[in-house]
């Protein structure tokens, strides 16, 4: 609370970008007319304003006890932000226990906000109408609350029991036990009494530590309440409130007179600007900048034209809501020294639609007769950054060609939450470059498939599935026999038909009771049988891995399990040229963060490929074809933990595949390169994406020397582990290379610090990349609003590349030298062992 005299401002000490979430707790005096199992389906919609504000909420709920008892947490897309005073929740409550056609039992609708505009928590007993579906409108025809004029004893008592649930009676045990013992008993007594009682759910709403009062967007147009001696909340309106300093305000527009525009194309820096310009430049994407900074850019915007790199800078710089400013600012930017690819992916961010969603915000909360020319105005300038800057953006992405664009096709259908309309410049561009390319169409269709079950964002996709469908099976066949579009997207789809047949066969062998290898047994024989038509397609299906290669059937005998809960199948897949494809399919988790990983490793390799350093990476193929489920390429290997098992040694491995009497160590040198190489590599970027829960299971190594990583459940420095390493560099890796006074050793940690300052170079389309992924649901991404800051700390921009060279050797030695890791990698390995 901050004060001056006799006004105070309240400040919010809960956080309002929180989902709504209450808990359905009970009901009451519901009959149903079967009752032999009962079950009830409550379905909950959110009305804002008496419109329905998002998708419906269906909860399926089995009764346990006399009460229908539930205690379901149920939790919402929307935000608390998001409510105005007017929202409310509709609850239908509906029977389905006689597994026909659900019957209504009842609806009852709550507002969230009480007179007093404050947020409702803790119980709320809510009444049922009987056989009428609840109604959102405002007035609503189906009020939980029961009237004034008819409330009795019970619902005084309840009303204080809320109370006392809400720390707002003081707790007194002796006392406590003997009034809720009188107030069963009332309770019982008056159900006897009245023996057509309405039907009731109670549900129970989010508690925070204090009051949350709703605020109108704006200035507040309403005469301050009297201060009153109470023990009540008092509500104090600040006019001023949401107003903008005035003398700050046009000391601002001073500085930004439009009138000095021509003396502007004029200015030149000085020496001291020029580097402030420079390192302002510099800033990475996630940099806030300041007003200062932000005057300076544009105070020498026209000397900075021919600076691609200051375009975002100069974006982020401009007063949208200025009507001459902002059309200044179109006319700059399209004579702009055109910006390369990673900066366009900045321009596609979140950040460039928090002036959309602030809009629509003040259109919902503002009162309409004041301010709407305002509003009005506001959604113009809005409509006008997102058509320049997003579409400018576009443009750019239209001169990449289909493999680097492929590298970011991912975060591009992300990026498709933040346009302002379903047929945006970015759909028709992703499904333009779909139809020319086969690859492009199947990834961006798995897509948008997984995004559908974001219930905020799905009317979004479906739009762009059906405009990418409609568009496809437009597509003529060409004379030179390529397939027409029906045909392609009869491909595609068959693609989904193969995952849904591998789910049923997943089932089947989880439910098989015993060994591991009566699950691959069963498995055969449902390929075998049941399900023989996999054995040899009617016709072949591309590869969801890699759209290319065609698939013609499974091979049984080739086919086995993993050993794990989940019990994976591996798959081996006949194709059209004559050969395998070996693929793993997982049901039951979710890969979304394994594919956006494995995605960021191949962009790296391709970077440092690029830059002549080929590091023998393994970026193996994964695809997430839902929330829970997934396909993986399989690659021959073993993991560590094996390999040091069976033959004691990295060494004694390698020289099994790779002997060499007159090579180092008795392994060829060029397999020895490899191992070298590949650790190298896996170890920059698994600190750099702060890769947790690494130990010698995860780590695998193929017969040719090539070591990778699998399992990227804990990212951006998540660790189950306490104390874990910068990077997973075990001492049997260090002794492959001879030791740490070696000469392998010495290459391997130069290969290191290389590798490092390349990447290092396109730190922001790293971060760009995962800007995009914030809203994806990938959980060590939405859960932590830091994770791009801690992933630019790892890049540590504030050194040149002598002090990242010494940065990361003192790394290596750190991570070689950690006892703590060597002592959890034992315990792993017993329980491992045990298990």
């Amino acid at each position: 609370m901050v004060g001056g005299g006799n006004e105070f401002r309240f400040f919010l000490s809960c956080d309002i970008s929180l989902p709504l979430a209450f808990r359905v707790l009970h009901a009451e005096h519901i009959l149903l007319t079967q009752q032999k199992a009962p079950e009830l389906f409550v379905e909950c919609k959110l009305y804002i304003d008496g419109i329905l504000f998002g998708l419906p909420v269906k909860t399926r709920l089995e009764p346990s006890g006399p009460m229908y008892c539930w205690n379901e947490l149920i939790t919402l897309s929307t935000k608390y932000r998001d409510l105005t005073s007017l929202s409310q929740l509709a609850f239908t409550v509906w029977d389905v226990s006689s597994g026909e056609e659900p019957e209504i039992v009842g609806g009852a609708t709550i507002f969230l906000f009480n007179s007093k505009r404050q947020l409702k928590t803790g119980r709320q007993k809510l009444r049922l109408w009987p056989k009428k579906e609840a109604d959102g409108g405002v007035p609503t025809t189906t009020p939980g609350k029961v009237p004034k004029n008819e409330r009795g004893e019970i619902e005084r008592l309840e009303r204080l029991v809320n109370k006392y649930e809400r720390g707002q009676i003081h707790h007194v045990d002796w006392l406590d036990r003997l009034a809720f013992s009188a107030m069963e008993k009332a309770k019982e007594k008056e159900c006897e009494r009245n023996a057509n009682l309405y039907p009731s759910l109670v549900v129970e709403l989010c508690s925070f530590e204090h009051r949350v009062v709703f605020q109108e967007s704006g200035a507040n147009f309403y005469v301050p309440a009297p201060v009153s001696l109470s023990n009540e909340l008092v509500t104090v309106w600040d006019p001023e409130l949401g107003r903008t300093n005035p003398s700050e305000h046009k000391q601002l527009k001073l500085a930004r007179s439009l009138t000095r525009g021509i003396v502007d194309r004029d200015l030149k820096p000085s020496s001291n600007e020029r580097k402030l310009l420079q390192t302002i430049i510099k800033f990475p994407p996630t940099h806030t900048l300041e007003v200062d900074e932000k005057q300076l850019v544009w105070k020498f915007r026209f000397s900075l034209m021919s600076e691609k790199k200051a375009l975002t800078k100069f974006v982020r710089s401009v007063d949208w809501s200025d009507n001459q400013e902002a059309k200044q600012a179109v006319e700059l930017i399209g004579k702009w020294e055109t910006i390369d690819v990673a900066d366009a992916l900045e321009l596609l961010s979140p950040d460039f639609e928090s002036d959309e969603s602030t809009d629509v915000h003040q259109l919902r909360h503002v009162r309409w007769m004041t301010v709407v020319a305002h509003s009005l105005y506001r959604v113009h300038q809005v409509a006008l950054l997102e058509a320049l800057v997003r579409g400018y953006a576009v443009s750019v992405l239209e001169r990449a060609d289909d493999e680097e664009l492929q590298c970011y096709l991912l975060q591009l259908v992300q990026a498709l939450r933040f346009e302002r309309s379903d047929k945006s410049r970015l759909a028709l561009f992703l499904v333009n470059r779909a139809l020319s390319n086969i690859e492009i169409a199947s990834f961006l269709r798995w897509y948008i498939l997984v995004e559908l079950h974001s219930p905020a964002y799905a009317r979004r996709y479906y739009g762009t599935y059906d405009m990418l469908e409609n568009s496809m099976m437009k597509l003529v066949g060409r004379e030179d026999g390529d397939e027409d579009g029906f045909r392609l997207w009869q491909s595609l789809t068959r693609q989904t038909d193969l995952t849904a047949q591998l789910c049923s066969i997943m089932k089947d062998v989880r439910n098989v009771r015993g060994s591991a290898q009566k699950k691959i047994e069963k498995l055969r024989q449902l390929l075998s049988g049941v399900f023989s038509e996999l054995t040899n397609f009617d016709e072949p299906i591309r590869s969801p891995l890699a759209p290319t290669l065609l698939l013609t059937g499974i091979v049984p005998q080739e086919s086995s399990i993993f050993k794990s809960a989940l019990n994976p199948l591996r798959l081996t897949f006949k194709t059209a040229n004559g050969g395998t494809s070996k693929i793993i399919y997982k049901k039951g988790d979710d890969l979304r963060q394994d594919q956006l990983v494995i995605q960021t490793v191949s962009l790296m390799d391709r970077l440092l490929k690029l830059e002549n350093l080929d590091l023998h990476l393994t970026p193996y193929r994964v695809l997430a074809t839902g929330q829970d489920e997934g396909m993986l390429e399989f690659i021959p290997s073993s993991s560590l933990a094996q390999i040091l098992s069976e033959h004691r040694s990295i060494t004694s491995y390698l020289q099994k595949f790779h002997p060499d009497e007159d090579g180092p160590f008795g392994i060829t040198a060029q397999c020895l390169e490899t191992f070298i190489k590949s650790c190298a590599g896996y170890s920059v970027i698994t600190y750099i994406l702060g890769v947790g829960d690494r130990h010698l299971d995860n780590l695998l190594l193929t017969d040719d020397g090539c070591l990778f990583h699998v399992d990227f459940a804990f990212i951006l420095g998540r660790d189950p582990k306490p104390f874990p390493p910068p990077m997973k560099l075990c001492k049997e890796m260090v002794e492959a290379m001879g030791g740490a006074e070696s000469q392998y050793y010495t290459r391997f940690k130069s290969y290191c610090c290389e590798a490092y300052n390349i990447l290092r170079k396109s730190s922001s389309l790293i971060l760009n990349l995962f800007k995009l992924m914030e809203r994806s649901g990938i959980p060590d991404i939405s859960a932590d609003e830091s994770g791009g800051l801690k992933l630019q700390e790892k890049f540590r921009l504030d050194l040149d590349d002598e002090e990242a060279i010494h940065f990361f050797q003192d790394l290596i030695n750190e991570s070689v030298s950690a006892l703590f890791p060597q002592m959890v990698e034992t315990i792993h390995r017993w329980a491992q062992y045990w298990r």
